[in-house]
């Protein structure tokens, strides 16, 4: 990857899936195809993807998560522990593994290989996304199927971080650009009646934080990168609103690299946000609006560009969708909107580069 380009482009991890791979993962989620006959077809359909995003000029790519039902059902591929189950997870029914006995990793190594396979792939720079333990508590734990194994939430948050931590560890001797974990639990509480849900909401939010950085303590050699967004619900929008000031707290005591925030969604707040994180994190900027159906030209999405500027050095900069395109397996975004979307931002940051190539 190379560390001097200004404006470098990236997704969020999850692009959209044709039906033939839609239906390949509900034949997995239903047990008719096997784990590994499952994985084997993937190896098969993967690169087309991670054509698509360097046809569109993308500079750091993902596997579009193809082999996955969501981003937080992986740990289930992951760990012993867990049954799926129906339920109810900020007024959206879902269905969702649920943590009913000790969690055990029994496929080690779940992230790296997809790591491996996207590296033996591409020249582009690599991206992989694992989930966040705090949204794995909020998701994946009921106080009554869960309780038996672990008796609070906090409990499970906490036996996930060492298995976490190691798929981390494996992630970066893969050989990785960077490890991105997902947290829309944590961004949500951008929004004051979800904030309202908790008894502490800032100590909620603190410990968010903090899980990630026992996480990720003493891991060099990768660039770790937080994601935030609000929850994609694809064309019917999302859960949370507000600016990222409820949040700035937190985050301020983040050790990562870099950080990926939504600004092209409306309701997302305003960017003078990001003077107050510190100048040694990254920014990825939201530029492009994933729920929309409208392709933004590339001026636009400059301009949203732009805006950031005012507050953070164009070396600090990358540009991204706000969210993944498909962060659940059935979403219906046709894949060329995606690719029309992300063809145009790979030319608003050449726009970009023209202007700023003296300013690293």
């Amino acid at each position: 990857m190379n560390q001097d380009l200004l404006f470098p482009t990236t997704v969020v991890g999850s692009m959209p899936r044709p039906q033939y791979v839609k239906d390949l993962v509900q034949a997995r989620a239903s047990g008719r195809l096997s784990f590994d006959a499952f994985q084997e077809m993937m190896d098969g359909a993967v690169p087309f993807v991670i054509q698509v995003q360097e046809q569109a000029g993308i500079d750091i790519v993902s596997d579009g998560e193809w082999r996955r039902v969501s981003y937080s059902d992986s740990i289930a591929d992951l760990c012993h522990g867990f049954r799926y189950v129906t339920r109810e997870t900020l007024g959206e029914v879902m269905r969702v593994p649920v943590v009913v006995d000790t969690i055990a990793p029994f496929r080690e190594g779940l992230f790296a290989r997809e790591a491996r396979f996207l590296k033996a792939h591409t020249r582009r720079g690599t991206k992989v996304a694992m989930p966040s333990p705090f949204l794995l508590g909020e998701r994946l734990w009921d106080p009554n199927l869960s309780a038996g194994a672990y008796p609070t939430r906090r409990a499970f948050t906490e036996a996930l971080i060492p298995i976490l931590r190691r798929e981390l560890i494996l992630l970066r001797d893969a050989g990785v650009d960077i490890a991105q974990f997902d947290d829309t639990q944590l961004c949500c509480m951008v929004d004051p009646g979800i904030r309202a849900r908790y008894q502490d909401p800032q100590g909620e939010m603190d410990y968010a934080v903090d899980a990630l950085n026992r996480i990720a303590q003493g891991v060099d050699g990768v660039q770790l990168a937080l994601h935030l967004c609000r929850r994609y619900k694809g064309r019917s929008g999302w859960f949370g609103e507000g600016g990222y000031e409820a949040v700035l707290p937190a985050l301020k005591k983040l050790r990562f690299h870099l950080v990926l925030m939504e600004f092209a969604m409306p309701k997302a707040g305003e960017m003078d946000v990001l003077a107050e994180l510190s100048e040694e994190v990254q920014i990825g900027v939201g530029c492009i609006d994933c729920r929309a159906p409208d392709i933004e030209d590339p001026e636009t999405i400059a301009a949203r560009v732009r805006k950031a500027l005012d507050f953070v050095s164009p070396s600090r900069v990358l540009m991204q969708p706000d969210c993944g395109f498909a962060p659940g397996s059935d979403m219906e975004i046709p894949l060329d909107e995606a690719y029309g979307k992300l063809r145009n931002m790979a030319c608003a940051a050449q726009i970009l580069r023209k202007e700023y190539r003296d300013q690293k």
